[in-house]
């Protein structure tokens, strides 16, 4: 446990930013299970439109610090390869 005023103050730092980037991660799995699904479905425009809204959920992820850039890049090709496959 903390003993100091700046390890506790740490630890509530550590407790708060967990909130805020948790449900960041979630929004960003969101937005992925979108598309997926809707790959699924085999619905065409609607997994370009979820493609299209979980791209830019996923980088904006990049530039809160929550996902590494590569892995975003990696995650935005998976994805589109998969409703690039759809339309074929």
């Amino acid at each position: 446990m903390a003993n100091s005023r700046q390890a506790k103050k740490r630890a509530r730092q550590s407790v708060a930013r967990f909130k805020v980037n948790h449900s960041r991660i979630m929004r960003v799995r969101t937005f992925i299970r979108n598309v997926e699904e809707a790959v699924a479905s085999g619905n065409y425009e609607e997994a370009r439109e979820a493609l299209r809204r979980a791209q830019s959920e996923i980088m904006r992820s990049v530039s809160k610090g929550i996902l590494h850039k590569n892995t975003a890049s990696r995650k935005v090709s998976r994805l589109s390869r998969k409703v690039k496959l759809l339309a074929v």
